[in-house]
C-alpha cells in the first residue's frame, strides 16, 4: 500500500472523516475499536463519557480504516424495529404478489461500522437485537410471514453519557468491551486537539493527506491481524489465568471469560504475535470486566488498578478463597423490601371542580411506572392488528404491513380483482410506555426534622432510580433553604450521578417555600418543552411553613407560596404534597398548600425513605 500523501481525488465522503490516527490521546478507545475491527465477535464496544469527548469522531474514523470502502451507518434513537432489522417489501407484495425482505440498517452496516449514539436511550428490545446480531454476524427476520436471514457482520459501537441515564445491567453486560472517555485535561493536549480540528475544517482533504501514512499503516495492520487471527494460540496456562481472574473479580456467567479470551487473541494478532500471554489478559481486563463489576444496585461499575493487581495476584496463585467467601454474603447487597401501602397514613386527594384538565394528551393518558397502555391512533408501537371481521368499527389507523400481507394471501388464493380490498384492511393496535419525571421539592431549612426529610428524600431518589433501570423515567431534586431554592439534581436516570450529587446536602436557614415551588415548576415546564411524552409530577415534602425568599416581600412568605401553588394548579402539572409536620401542635399548612395547588395530599405517620417511595409510587400508579 502507498504510504505517501492521500491523493486529492479521494472519495468526497472519506474526505469529510477526521482520521482516527489524528485524534489526540484516547489511546484506549482507539485500541478497543481496533480489537473489534479485527474480531467483531468480541461483541461491540460501549463508549461512556462526557459530551464532546470524540466518541462519534472515533467511530467514523474506524470505518474509514476498514477495507473495501466499508459503510458507516448511524442508527437514530427514534428508529423503528422495521427500519433496523428490515420488513416486508410492500411494493413486491402489492405489485408482484411476492413476499420479500426490505433490508434495514443492519443490512446496510454489513462489513462496516454501526454506530448508535445515546444507546442508553434506545428501547431495550432494539439494543437486544443489535447485540445479538453483532455477536452472531447474522440477522434473522421472522415476521410478517417472512422467515429469512442474511449476513450482518459489523463493528457495533454504542456511545452514551451516563448523566442521561444508564443501560440496564443485563444490557451493559452484553457489550463486549467498555471504555470510559473524557476530553484531555492537559491544556497542551487540548490546544493540540483544537488546532488539528480547525486545520481539518479548513482543508479536510489536505489534512487527511498529512495522516495518510498513519492511516494506511492502521488499515494494513487490521487486514494482517484478521488473516492471522485463526492461527492465534491461547495457551492453557493463559486461559486458566483468564478464567481465574474473571472468578476473582466476580464476573457472572461465562460472557466475560469469552470476551476476554477473544480480546487477547485479537490483541496478539494486532501486534503480529501468534501466542497470547498473561500480560495481554491484564492489559485488557479493565475493558472487558469493568462494566461487569457492579456488586450492588447502587454501586458504580469500575475496576481500579489496585483491585486488578490484587485479583491478578490471587488468580496466578490459584487461591480463590476470597471470592468464594464473598459469595456467601451476597444477601447483604439485596434491596430491602419496600413497606406495604398501608403504612402511608392519612391520604386525601384534592379534586376541585374548577381544576383545569391537563394540557397534554400524553399526561391525561399517563399511568403506572413502566406500564404499557393502549394509546390513541397513531401513537406508540404496534403490538397487534384488528380486521373488519373482528370488529365493525371504522378503521382509523391502517397497519400497512399487515394489510399488504392480507392482500398477498387473498391474491395467492386466486382473487386478483383488486390490489387491496376492504377485507384486507387491518387496523394497528398500539401500545406506548409512559415515562415519568419525578421532581422532589424538599425543605432543607433549619426547621425541625430537616435532616430526616433530606435522608428520606435521598433514599427515595435512589430507590426510584433503581426502578428506572427498566424504564425511561427520570428523577430530579430541588431543595430550598436560606434565601433561595437550588436544583441539586437535574433530571437524570443515573444512579451514579445521583449518588455523587446527593452525597452532601446542607441544611439550615430560612424556609423560602415559594422559591422551591417555582424552581420545580420551571424545571417541569422545561422538561415538557424538550419531551412532551414525559409526565412530570412534583413531590413537595414540607410542613407548609414559609418565610420570604430573596425575590419576595418581607412578611409575604405564605402568600407567595400560595400564589406559586396556584400557578401549578393553572398549568395542570400533577403534584403530591407530603406533609412533614410533626410534634403535638399541628397547623395544617401543608394541607392548605395542597388545596391551593390542586394536589394530592399525604400525611405520613413516619417519614422515611421507604414510606416516601411508596407514597410516590402510589401517586404515579393512580
Amino acid at each position: 500500500m502507498d504510504n505517501g500523501p492521500m491523493p486529492q481525488n479521494q472519495p468526497p465522503a472519506l474526505r469529510r472523516i477526521f482520521p482516527l490516527s489524528a485524534i489526540v490521546s484516547q489511546e484506549t478507545l482507539k485500541l478497543a475499536l481496533l480489537l473489534n475491527a479485527v474480531d467483531p465477535a468480541i461483541g461491540g464496544l460501549l463508549v461512556r463519557g462526557e459530551k464532546g469527548s470524540g466518541k462519534s469522531t472515533a467511530a467514523r474514523g474506524l470505518a474509514a480504516l476498514l477495507p473495501d470502502h466499508a459503510p458507516f451507518v448511524e442508527l437514530p434513537v427514534g428508529a423503528t424495529e422495521d427500519r433496523v432489522i428490515g420488513a416486508l417489501d410492500l411494493q413486491s407484495a402489492l405489485v408482484d404478489g411476492e413476499r420479500r425482505l426490505q433490508p434495514g440498517l443492519l443490512s446496510d452496516a454489513h462489513g462496516g461500522v454501526l454506530y448508535v449514539d445515546e444507546v442508553n436511550l434506545l428501547p431495550d428490545h432494539l439494543v437486544d437485537v443489535l447485540l445479538d446480531v453483532a455477536s452472531s454476524g447474522i440477522n434473522r427476520v421472522e415476521r410478517d410471514g417472512l422467515a429469512v436471514e442474511h449476513p450482518a457482520r459489523f463493528v457495533l459501537v454504542g456511545s452514551m453519557n451516563p448523566e442521561e441515564g444508564e443501560l440496564r445491567p443485563q444490557l451493559l453486560d452484553r457489550f463486549g468491551l467498555t471504555v470510559e472517555v473524557r476530553a484531555p485535561r492537559d491544556p497542551a493536549e487540548r490546544a493540540d486537539a483544537v488546532r488539528r480540528r480547525l486545520r481539518f475544517e479548513r482543508d479536510p482533504g489536505g489534512f487527511r493527506g498529512e495522516y495518510a501514512k498513519e492511516e494506511g499503516t492502521l488499515t494494513e495492520t487490521i487486514v494482517a491481524a484478521r488473516r492471522l487471527l485463526p492461527d492465534i494460540t491461547v495457551p492453557d496456562d493463559v486461559l486458566s489465568f483468564t478464567t481465574s481472574l474473571c472468578t476473582e473479580l466476580r464476573a457472572e456467567g461465562l460472557r466475560a471469560d469469552l470476551v476476554l479470551t477473544r480480546g487477547i487473541a485479537a490483541l496478539s494478532a494486532l501486534e503480529g504475535r501468534t501466542t497470547a500471554t498473561a500480560d495481554d489478559v491484564t492489559r485488557l481486563a479493565p475493558l472487558a470486566l469493568a462494566h461487569r463489576r457492579r456488586q450492588g444496585p447502587f454501586d458504580t461499575p469500575g475496576l481500579t488498578p489496585d483491585e486488578l493487581s490484587d485479583a491478578a495476584e490471587r488468580a496466578q496463585q490459584g487461591d480463590h478463597h476470597t471470592a468464594a467467601s464473598e459469595d456467601l454474603t451476597d444477601t447483604q447487597h439485596e434491596e430491602p423490601p419496600r413497606p406495604p401501602l398501608r403504612s402511608l397514613g392519612t391520604e386525601r386527594v384534592v379534586d376541585a371542580d374548577d381544576r383545569p384538565a391537563l394540557r397534554l394528551e400524553t399526561q391525561r393518558a399517563s399511568g403506572a411506572l413502566g406500564r404499557r397502555q393502549r394509546g390513541p391512533a397513531g401513537g406508540g408501537a404496534i403490538v397487534a392488528t384488528r380486521s373488519p371481521a373482528q370488529d365493525a368499527r371504522p378503521i382509523r389507523d391502517v397497519a400497512i404491513t399487515a394489510t399488504a400481507q392480507a392482500a398477498v394471501v387473498r391474491r395467492a388464493l386466486g382473487d386478483s380483482t383488486v390490489a387491496v380490498a376492504a377485507e384486507d384492511l387491518r387496523e394497528a393496535v398500539r401500545e406506548a410506555r409512559t415515562s415519568n419525571l419525578v421532581i422532589f421539592v424538599v425543605d432543607a431549612s433549619g426547621s425541625m426534622g430537616a435532616e430526616r426529610r433530606m435522608e428520606a428524600a435521598k433514599g427515595a431518589v435512589m430507590s426510584l432510580l433503581l426502578d428506572a433501570y427498566q424504564r425511561r423515567d427520570r428523577v430530579a431534586l430541588v431543595t430550598f433553604r436560606g434565601e433561595n431554592a437550588e436544583v441539586v439534581l437535574r433530571p437524570t436516570g443515573s444512579i451514579e450521578v445521583a449518588k455523587s450529587r446527593l452525597a452532601e446536602l446542607p441544611t439550615g436557614g430560612r424556609t423560602p417555600l415559594a422559591a422551591g415551588i417555582s424552581a420545580a415548576h420551571n424545571l417541569a415546564r422545561t422538561a415538557l418543552l424538550r419531551d412532551e411524552s414525559r409526565r412530570p409530577i412534583l413531590v413537595i415534602v414540607t410542613d407548609g411553613r414559609a418565610t420570604p425568599s430573596a425575590a419576595s416581600q418581607e412578611g409575604s412568605g405564605l402568600a407567595t407560596a400560595t400564589a406559586a401553588a396556584a400557578d401549578i394548579r393553572r398549568s395542570g402539572i400533577e403534584a403530591l404534597v407530603v406533609d412533614a409536620e410533626d410534634g403535638p401542635t399541628r397547623l395544617g399548612l401543608a394541607l392548605e398548600l395542597a388545596e391551593a395547588m390542586g394536589a394530592r395530599y399525604v400525611a405520613l405517620d413516619n417519614l422515611a425513605a421507604g414510606s416516601l417511595t411508596a407514597a410516590v409510587n402510589s401517586a404515579l400508579n393512580r
